[in-house]
C-alpha cells in the first residue's frame, strides 16, 4: 500500500510539473526548454513525496498538497541547476543527463534557476488554503531556501572545501533563527559539518514536512515530533549521499562519483570514516522510527521515505 501510494504521488507530481512549467516552444524557448530539462528528467522526488506523505497522514486532501509539493520540487530543481554551475560544483552530469549549463549554456542555466525559483513561489501563492496557512507556507519555504537555509549551507560548503576543520571561515558568522535545525555555531568539526548539512540539505527536506503539516493543520505537539523526524531525515539523506559518492558509480548515481574527494569536500566519510558513517546512518534511522512511533499506520509512507533515505543507491 505504501509503495502504491508513493508511486501514485510520483506520477501526480510529474504530471503537475509538466502542466506548470512553460511549454518548450513558448518564447523565450531556450530558457523554457532549460527549465524543463532541469525539472522533468527524473529524480527521486523526495521533497514532494514528503509533502504528500505528511499531509495525507494527518487528513489533508491531495488537492491541498499539490501546490506546496510543486513549489518545493521547483526550488530543489533550481538549486541543482546552480549547484552544478562551474562556479559551484562544476558538474557535467545530473540524473544521467548533461547538466543544464552543459546542455544549454552557463547564462541560460543561471536564468533557468532564477525562473524556477520564481515559479515556485508563484505556484505556492495559489495554494487553495486560507490566508494564514498560505502565508505560513510561503514563509517556511522562503526561509528554508535562503541564507538561513539552503543558500547559507551552500556558502558554508564552499568555504569548507579544501580547508582544515575548525577554521573561522567554516564557522557561520551570521545568527540563525529557530526555524532551521542545527542553527547554533559549534566549535567541533562533526557539529560544524552537521550544521552545514542541516542548512544545505536538511532545510528543504524539513520544509517539505512542514508544508504538509501546515496544509493539514497539525497541532504544535505533532509538529514538534515531525520536526524531529525531519531533522534526522535531512542528516541521514546527506550522510547517505556522502557514502554513495565514495561507494557508488557514476552510471548508477546518474552523476559523477568521486567528486567529493577530488574536490576535497567536507563530508562525513572524510571526517569520521566510512564505517562510522554507516553507524551514524543506523542511529539516524532509529531516531526517525522513534519520532514517528506515536502516529500509527497513517505514518507508513513517512517510514517508507525514511528507509529510502538510508537505503537508496542513487
Amino acid at each position: 500500500m505504501q509503495a502504491q501510494a508513493t508511486t501514485q504521488w510520483r506520477l501526480r507530481i510529474d504530471a503537475a510539473l509538466e502542466r506548470t512549467l512553460p511549454a518548450a516552444d513558448e518564447p523565450p524557448q531556450r530558457l523554457h526548454a532549460a527549465m524543463r530539462h532541469a525539472a522533468l528528467l527524473g529524480g527521486k522526488r523526495m521533497r514532494p513525496l514528503l509533502v504528500y506523505a505528511t499531509g495525507t497522514a494527518f487528513g489533508a486532501k491531495l488537492e491541498a498538497l499539490d501546490a506546496p509539493a510543486l513549489a518545493v520540487e521547483l526550488i530543489h530543481a533550481y538549486s541543482l541547476v546552480h549547484d552544478d554551475l562551474p562556479a559551484m560544483d562544476d558538474d557535467a552530469l545530473r540524473r544521467g543527463q548533461p547538466t543544464v549549463h552543459v546542455a544549454f549554456d552557463e547564462a541560460t542555466a543561471i536564468l533557468a534557476g532564477d525562473a524556477l525559483q520564481s515559479l515556485a513561489f508563484a505556484t505556492l501563492a495559489q495554494a487553495p488554503c486560507d490566508a494564514a496557512a498560505g502565508i505560513a507556507m510561503l514563509r517556511e519555504l522562503a526561509v528554508a531556501a535562503g541564507s538561513r537555509g539552503m543558500c547559507g549551507g551552500q556558502a558554508l560548503d564552499i568555504d569548507a572545501t579544501g580547508k582544515k576543520w575548525g577554521q573561522s571561515e567554516f564557522r557561520a558568522e551570521q545568527p540563525h533563527g529557530p526555524e532551521i535545525a542545527g542553527a547554533n555555531v559549534h566549535p567541533d568539526p562533526i557539529s560544524e559539518l552537521e550544521h552545514l548539512h542541516a542548512l544545505k540539505t536538511g532545510a528543504l527536506l524539513r520544509a517539505s514536512v512542514r508544508l504538509g503539516a501546515i496544509a493539514a493543520g497539525v497541532d504544535t505537539a505533532t509538529r514538534a515530533q515531525l520536526d524531529r523526524y525531519a531533522d534526522a531525515l535531512g542528516l541521514a539523506f546527506q550522510v547517505r549521499d556522502d557514502l554513495l559518492d565514495v561507494e557508488g558509480d557514476s552510471a548508477t548515481l546518474g552523476k559523477t562519483a568521486g567528486k567529493d574527494a577530488a574536490q576535497d569536500k567536507a563530508t562525513f566519510p572524510a571526517l569520521i570514516g566510512v564505517e562510522a558513517s554507516h553507524e551514524r546512518l543506523r542511529a539516524l534511522s532509529h531516531a526517525m522510527e522513534l519520532a514517528l512511533s506515536g502516529f500509527g499506520d497513517s505514518a507508513g509512507p513517512l517510514r517508507a521515505l525514511a528507509r529510502l533515505a538510508v537505503e537508496r543507491d542513487r
